[in-house]
């Protein structure tokens, strides 16, 4: 496949299912999102230390989901999803809620809210967050216009958890570096 086309530089683009669409279409700017989150986390595993070698290997799955939301997202309802399911499994979400409950099990309860930063891993996680916080909110615009029990049934609470599931990273990041949260004081 040849990288450098040149079919955007009028300020469209295809969408999976073929449509050509501006550059700006709801359903790119998601899109781009998920792909902005997914580089986070890439810089969040890569300042991982290698005792978390397997939170290392959950980013790399949760990476590959949001290559499959977007592809879903990237596709209009009802057309042909190049052989991917149309409706995500439950097993994201059920293995972003196992990982919260094994790192919470060693965090102490909070007391307040933290302001985001520590150990660089724990920061890259804060900024994974809001970064999924936003992807979030720009797919909520796209997913409602899919029809009922489609992708927003699993899209949606996989981007749920994810955000929570990085913010009880954050902290265990900064619990594993032996570096307190930083409490806020209004």
């Amino acid at each position: 496949m040849k990288t450098n086309v040149g079919s955007g530089d009028r300020g469209m683009t295809s969408l999976l299912s073929g449509e050509r669409v501006p550059k700006s279409h709801e359903r790119i700017e998601a899109c781009g999102e998920l792909d902005e989150l997914s580089s986070v986390l890439g810089a969040l595993a890569a300042s991982l230390s290698e005792r978390q070698a397997q939170i290392r290997g959950e980013i790399l799955q949760i990476q590959g989901e949001l290559l499959h939301i977007g592809a879903l997202l990237a596709s209009t309802p009802g057309s042909p999803t190049l052989g991917m399911p149309r409706v995500p499994s439950a097993a994201p979400v059920e293995a972003l809620e196992k990982a919260i409950e094994r790192m919470e099990e060693d965090l102490p309860p909070l007391q307040g809210f933290i302001l985001p930063g520590g150990h660089p891993s724990a920061a890259w996680a804060h900024v994974a967050r809001a970064v999924a916080r936003r992807a979030e909110r720009r797919v909520a615009a796209v997913a409602p216009g899919d029809p009922p029990g489609d992708a927003a049934a699993g899209i949606m609470p996989f981007l749920n958890r994810l955000s929570t599931y990085l913010y009880v990273l954050a902290r265990h990041c900064n619990l594993v570096q032996g570096i307190p949260d930083t409490p806020w004081k209004a």
